[in-house]
């Protein structure tokens, strides 16, 4: 039996300006839609209502210059619905200005709609905010305006970036835990190390006697956090000053990127992504008609890895000598081995983007499986972690009293 949820939406009523919300219960989010086209309105978001209190979901603030993925999605599936509904297109991006929540989003709207008015095309007003749209964005719009069939086209842009929200969000869920278990750990040993030694270590300089080589080390270790805590934070300052500057540039991502896809355990996780993103784009550019050559720059750009924009530079100088598709896939060492072969019987039956869709789901449900694997992994690694060296602060400053019970023993012998 389905398990029904509340649902917060947002919808326009036929024949009406204003925008009604309210929440609905439904079994999923499609069936909630469902319902709200019955009832005469047209979906503009759809959503689990958000959760409060302790059972809040924790967010992170983004590092992203242009909009997140999620607001790219609900973007592209508003506009999809109005247009698809017979709305003109000033209409629908007016509508989109007056009920959008993302800061950064409303103004570029606001923009877009004035060059639309100015006689530009939407997709040439797209790409006046490459910032905020990315190359994926503008040429499935392009195709879809040149093809009329822009509904459908923006339907399909929002599936995909749902999609990437999801596996985002999956990914957030298993590493936002830990981490957040890790930084606690870390203030808390510190602040130990600040406060309780110095108390005992008060207490051993009375004893008049050499103290154990650890409860020494962890004494020393106190007496010279003056130091190292400002230090601490001097190079953690500067070290993220420094990657937020370089973390773009090419002699940063030559770098980095192949170590990423070569990292234990992280790195098959970060291959299954990036094979997962691949496939999953170029099979929707394919789908929406834009030529494969074209298709495979922006793919690459979107790839956001340095491996994999290089293996697809291969491809394209591969398909314009007229050679296969799949044969600089398997000669990157970057694709698993299954990648290749079923791209080569794409090739072959004329059904690429079918196998690519197929590579793309597959790989996603891998990424769940690992994201789940890695949280259950992560968490008792973090414990034990903790546990030694907690244990081994506190042993070290017992050990003093231990072998001064010891002596006085031995001498009462």
């Amino acid at each position: 039996m389905a398990i029904v949820q509340e649902f917060a939406f947002q919808a326009l009523q036929q024949g009406h300006t204003g925008v009604v919300k309210g929440t609905i219960e439904g079994p999923n989010e499609s069936a909630v839609i469902s319902k709200l086209k019955a009832q005469g309105l047209i979906p503009l978001q759809v959503e689990v209502k958000a959760k409060t209190g302790l059972h809040r979901e924790i967010t992170l603030p983004s590092l992203r210059k242009g909009v997140s993925s999620k607001s790219l999605a609900l973007f592209a599936r508003q506009m999809s619905a109005l247009i698809n509904a017979g709305l003109p297109l000033l209409r629908t991006l007016s509508i989109l200005v007056e009920q959008t929540t993302d800061k950064k989003l409303r103004p570029v709207l606001t923009s877009v709609a004035g060059d639309i008015e100015s006689g530009s095309s939407f997709s040439g007003a797209l790409a006046r905010h490459s910032d905020v749209f990315p190359p994926l964005v503008i040429s499935i719009v392009r195709v879809g305006e040149s093809g009329g069939f822009l509904g459908a086209a923006l339907d399909s842009i929002a599936q995909n970036y749902q999609r990437e929200t999801e596996l985002h969000g999956k990914i957030r869920a298993a590493t936002t835990y830990p981490l957040v278990v890790l930084v606690i750990a870390i203030i808390g040993v510190l602040s130990m190390v600040t406060f309780v030694v110095p108390v005992f270590a008060n207490m051993f300089a009375g004893m008049g006697k050499a103290l154990p080589l650890p409860t020494q080390i962890l004494v020393n270790i106190s007496h010279n956090m003056w130091w190292i805590i400002p230090t601490l934070i001097i190079v953690t300052l500067v070290a993220w000053i420094w990657w937020t500057r370089n973390r773009f540039t090419d002699r940063y991502r030559k770098t980095v990127d192949p170590i990423k896809l070569r990292m234990p355990v992280f790195g098959k996780l970060n291959t299954k992504i990036a094979v997962a993103r691949f496939s999953r784009n170029l099979s929707m550019m394919l789908n929406a008609g834009v030529p494969i050559i074209e298709a495979l720059s922006i793919v690459g750009q979107a790839a956001n890895n340095w491996k994999i924009e290089e293996a697809v530079r291969d491809i394209q100088e591969s398909i314009r000598a007229g050679k296969s598709f799949s044969v600089p896939l398997e000669n990157a060492r970057v694709f698993p081995p299954m990648v290749p072969q079923m791209v080569a019987v794409g090739e072959e039956s004329g059904t690429l983007s079918d196998m690519l869709t197929s590579i793309a789901d597959f790989y996603e449900d891998e990424v769940n499986t690992a994201t789940e694997q890695l949280s259950s992994l992560i968490e008792p690694i973090l414990i034990v972690g903790l546990g030694i060296v907690i244990g081994g602060m506190v042993i070290s400053l017992y050990l003093p009293i231990f072998t001064l019970y010891a002596d006085l023993a031995n001498q009462s012998h």
